[in-house]
């Protein structure tokens, strides 16, 4: 492994953006050294925010990337890809891996879900803007620069601090079926236990798999567990199918040690009806757990008035049949919290 070089190798990305990586994302070996970020600040007038970033690079082969920290209080993938960053050399694959283990590193380091310094929301970012706030401008980054010319991508997320779910990998639906299909054959050798399908966003979207989809990169994403916490199952789950995907995609060697096939749950994510929001602000019990099975009209929660404790809790229902896949973690809600979504069977991804 080289360490960051003393000289940084830097592409002049001057023309498109502000920021650089100081190693060079187009040489042979394993690099690892970070993304700066300029940030001119009281304490440091010509300093910068240092993202982490790794280079792994072996001949010509297939082009991927791994993102985690997009949010910055979901540790399963960060974690994990840290593992991955550790373990993995040169000699164990063929083309070259990208891997921002914490994207969103101001709000990794702060463990919260938006940044710290800007309140925004990297997912949500995109396509960003070179002159906008931080956060911003690493989303543009990310789109113009590290995007183009990959194959694959792969963005590892979880509940964070507000949500806990069932371990699962996500892809959006779209009209291209040959992108339609490479996603799911990478959502389906991925493997994890559940998998959903949602609708595309309107007007282009603001994610990172927005952006992947805009610049011909197949793309998936995960919700790992959650709860701000990481338990050895969200871990190992983040382990084996990560590489279960990259082996599918022709990036590791024979040699590497890959976990056996298993077959994922594929389900789909709908509208309004499948999700339960609060209806007032108070204390909510959760009455089911993700990956508990729910029918239509079936009690889902119920909301304590602590501040009327006189009066009985309001309960909540299901407006449909269907999988859970996460519920909210903390207790106090506000009214329109999403305290549930829904997955229901899909028989025909292409639909």
């Amino acid at each position: 492994m080289n360490d960051m070089a003393s000289t940084p190798a830097r592409t002049d990305f001057s023309a498109v953006s502000r920021l650089y990586a100081d190693i060079d994302l187009e040489a042979e070996g394993k690099a690892c050294g970070f993304l700066r970020v300029p940030h001119s600040v009281h304490r440091s007038a010509y300093g910068w925010i240092p993202i982490p970033i790794v280079c792994i690079r072996n001949g010509e082969g297939p082009r991927v990337v791994l993102i985690a920290g997009n949010h910055g209080d979901e540790w399963e993938g960060q974690l994990g890809l840290g593992e991955l960053i550790r373990k993995l050399e040169p000699s164990q694959i063929k083309g070259r891996l990208i891997i921002l283990p914490s994207a969103n590193f101001p709000a990794a380091m702060a463990a919260t879900r938006t940044s710290p310094i800007d309140g925004s929301n990297m997912n949500r970012a995109y396509p960003g803007d070179q002159d906008g706030d931080i956060t911003h401008q690493i989303a543009f980054w990310i789109e113009h620069v590290l995007l183009p010319g990959n194959d694959y991508a792969i963005d590892l997320h979880s509940g964070g601090s507000s949500l806990m779910y069932t371990p699962s990998a996500l892809m959006t639906r779209d009209g291209d079926e040959a992108y339609v299909k490479r996603c799911l054959d990478l959502i389906e050798a991925f493997g994890a236990p559940v998998s959903y399908i949602a609708a595309a966003p309107q007007g282009g979207g603001r994610t990172f798999s927005s952006a992947c989809r805009r610049k011909g990169v197949a793309v998936i994403g995960t919700e790992l567990g959650g709860a701000g916490s990481l338990s050895q199952t969200t871990i190992e789950v983040a382990r084996s199918c990560l590489l279960r995907a990259l082996s599918h995609v022709g990036l590791l060697q024979k040699s590497v040690v890959v976990p056996p096939p298993r077959k994922t749950r594929l389900t789909e994510l709908g509208g309004d009806d499948y999700y339960v929001y609060a209806s007032d602000p108070g204390v909510y019990e959760a009455l089911v757990e993700p990956g508990d099975e729910v029918e239509a009209n079936q009690p889902a929660a119920r909301i304590h008035l602590i501040d009327v404790p006189w009066r009985e809790p309001i309960l909540l229902k299901f407006a449909r049949a269907g999988l859970v896949l996460c519920k909210r973690q903390p207790a106090r809600c506000e009214r329109g919290d999403c305290l549930f979504h829904l997955g229901t069977d899909v028989a025909s991804p292409s639909r």
